[in-house]
């Protein structure tokens, strides 16, 4: 059969924005190997960064054929394929809880990068066994609350640093926005004829070069990473590390359980878009694109990544995909990622995926009944306690402290509270996606449903899964909110009864006549 790969004008912009986007993570995962764990740099560049590109675009590939079905399939011109990328919290995941741990203890680089490729064929395999149940729990789950979760994620993990890196340059970054306002926001852009990812591009390349924040000694200097980086066969290195992987793989599973939400949310967003991609297929490729990298060397999973909506807005087809993950290839196989970075400035780049952002925490607020918008709200809550956290601990660590150092009381006393901080923003994935059903069950008066979610959320406290920096059975600092979930639980069930009482009463014969 012939795949056709759509390309429209709209592929350039949402193959610039996704592109840099998985550029910035490749070379944000490097950077935290080489520099801050110490992983030498031929296994960075020569192993793990061509297997990261080669897993992308396996993914890619498949997102961009499941596309070209779908549009043979419903004959329409206007389907978006699903992008692809890294799984952006896989990457501080596994840096700093599995192979800097290990590293620091051993000073064997091959070990550690050995447990985290076990580390990365759990998370791989919590995919592909959880594909088979993936449309179940899709529509299991209110839509209301699958787009409310993954505006969260798109406005504080996708477009909230975006937006202060931008007010770090405005200069360059405002003219931007303004662009991206007028032409993707708007209905008169200006300069029509010139794509408008290629114009966000030179305008904001120009105006840092104007500027002077690009500086010709930075291409030169990123010369040096050129080369030629096939990746390899590594079976070997995960059988190696099989044995001796359990104690590490306590963030695995939480982890993937997130992931794996994750995808749901992203499916379900394209659902919405109107781009009705099949759950398990598109599960088993993210599932098997990252086992395929991780035989290949690389310890961190692919995913799909989040903004499809922004992109259909765009006027995205299905070439924009299958580009990226083309360039996500090449350019660790030829070392390029740095050379590209010192020509086009971040600053001109960073504005789409505010862009992004944005465009999928509105697509909850289109798609939303009435009645049901303070889940939206109820569902951002753990997404924003969980950037605050990121920042405080960031700003800490910085200092040479931490908040168990400073202590809780010392840090409320100026109006940080950390302890809720860390309880709130802990597990922010499955927390927000479990606040967002307890809240929308209370609403619609389905108790029972409400009941089942907040056993399930006690649950996942007793395993440590949420509200807590740790996974552990029954610690002492998740019990209180086992007994708590336990008491909501019941109060549903009370209410459930309430209810039947009510409806009995209602129907008996006379009770019309007395009202």
């Amino acid at each position: 059969m012939k795949l056709n790969i759509g390309w429209k004008r709209g592929d350039w912009a949402a193959y610039f924005g996704l592109m840099t986007n998985n550029l910035t993570n490749l070379l944000t995962m490097m950077g935290l190997l080489i520099f801050v764990v110490g992983i030498p740099t031929e296994i960075v560049y020569g192993r793990i960064a061509p297997a990261f590109g080669f897993a992308v675009l396996l993914a890619s590939i498949s997102y961009a054929y499941f596309g070209a079905q779908l549009a043979k399939t419903t004959q329409r011109s206007d389907v978006t394929a699903l992008p692809s990328g890294p799984s952006a919290p896989s990457i501080f995941t596994v840096t700093f809880l599995v192979i800097m741990p290990v590293y620091q203890q051993t000073q064997n680089a091959e070990f550690a990068i050995q447990i985290a490729l076990v580390w990365c064929f759990v998370e791989a395999m919590i995919l592909v066994g959880g594909s088979f149940l993936g449309e179940t729990i899709r529509k299991m789950i209110p839509r209301t609350v699958l787009l409310s979760c993954l505006s969260g994620l798109g406005l504080l993990l996708l477009a909230m640093n975006p937006m202060l890196q931008s007010f770090e340059a405005p200069t360059v970054s405002f003219i931007v926005l303004l662009l991206i306002f007028i032409n993707w926001f708007g209905k008169s852009p200006i300069f029509a004829r010139i794509p408008t990812g290629l114009l966000l591009l030179v305008a904001g390349t120009v105006l840092a070069w104007v500027s002077g924040l690009q500086s010709p000694e930075a291409i030169k200097a990123s010369m040096a990473s050129f080369g030629f980086n096939p990746p390899g066969i590594h079976i070997d290195s995960f059988l190696q590390g099989l044995p001796h992987a359990l104690p590490y793989l306590a963030s695995a599973v939480p982890l993937g359980l997130a992931n794996y939400i994750f995808d749901l949310e992203n499916i379900e967003s394209a659902h919405a878009a109107g781009d009705e991609y099949n759950t398990r297929n598109v599960m088993l490729a993210n599932g098997l694109s990252s086992t395929v990298g991780c035989f290949l060397g690389n310890p961190f999973p692919v995913t799909v990544y989040v903004g499809h909506a922004g992109w259909k807005a765009m006027g995205a087809s299905i070439g924009y995909t299958l580009a990226s993950g083309i360039t996500m290839f090449i350019v660790p196989l030829f070392g390029l990622g740095a050379f590209m970075l010192a020509i086009i400035p971040m600053t001109a780049i960073v504005p789409i995926l505010v862009f992004i952002g944005v465009v999928t925490a509105n697509q909850v607020v289109r798609e939303t009944p009435k009645n049901e918008v303070p889940v939206i709200f109820i569902c951002l809550f753990p997404w924003i306690a969980n950037w605050a956290l990121t920042i405080v601990n960031n700003v800490l660590s910085a200092a040479g402290t931490s908040g168990a150092a400073i202590g809780s009381k010392v840090l409320a006393s100026k109006g940080v509270y950390y302890t809720g901080l860390v309880h709130l923003g802990n597990g922010a994935p499955l927390g927000s996606m479990l606040w967002g059903c307890i809240a929308i069950f209370a609403i619609l008066n389905k108790p029972l449903r409400g009941a089942i979610s907040a056993a399930v959320g006690s649950v996942l406290a007793l395993f440590g899964v949420i509200h807590a920096p740790v996974v552990g059975f029954a610690q002492g600092p998740s019990m209180m909110f086992v007994y708590a979930y336990l008491m909501m639980a019941v109060m549903f069930v009370i209410k459930h009864f309430i209810d039947s009482k009510q409806a009995a009463a209602d129907s008996t014969p006379g009770s019309a006549l007395s009202k």
